[in-house]
């Protein structure tokens, strides 16, 4: 039986086998201290019976006014885990507490060659709010998709009506 519970500093120590796949984004230590510091409650760790960590989903609310949202900045599974649908366990957690605070939105970017996720995403629910490019540094920079969904707040779902243009990392708010 999986358990969620509160990410703790100790975990950082645990979580490597999670944090070290291709896949994640991976962080330094003080990142992370930073949101568990200000959003405790979105951080939460999926762990196993025999206490190793399964997976975890670190996100945060920001924004102001009808821009008030939850944001996923990483959500990941050991491969060990994958397809066990831990990933949407911790999303509708993520989402849960979005609710809870109000937010209009809850969004998240993800790299536009994960087409894994991006079925995953739109499976919970989640629509391509718009693309951003060269988002991703590296060689070469890598685009991603800004994507969305509505919580019960926005009545009127226009938190997620697309953009039709393409924006730049520093257009993004």
């Amino acid at each position: 039986m999986t358990t969620l519970r509160p990410f703790t500093c100790n975990d950082m120590f645990r979580f490597n086998k999670v944090n070290l796949d291709p896949l994640t984004e991976t962080y330094c230590l003080s990142f992370y201290m930073q949101y568990l510091a200000h959003w405790p409650e979105y951080f939460q760790v999926a762990e196993s019976p025999t206490g190793e960590i399964m997976g975890y989903i670190m996100g945060k609310a920001e924004g102001q006014g009808e821009s008030w949202h939850g944001h996923v900045t990483a959500l990941t599974v050991s491969p060990d885990y994958r397809r066990l649908g831990l990933a949407a366990t911790l999303m509708s957690f993520l989402e849960d507490v979005s609710e809870k605070k109000q937010c209009y939105f809850v969004d998240l970017f993800v790299r536009v060659s994960n087409k894994i996720a991006i079925d995953m995403y739109t499976k919970l629910g989640y629509i391509v709010y718009r693309t951003v490019l060269e988002y991703y540094v590296g060689d070469p920079d890598e685009d991603a998709y800004d994507m969305r969904k509505a919580c019960s707040r926005d009545v009127l779902k226009k938190s997620v009506i697309p953009l039709e243009h393409p924006v730049r990392p520093e257009e993004v708010d």
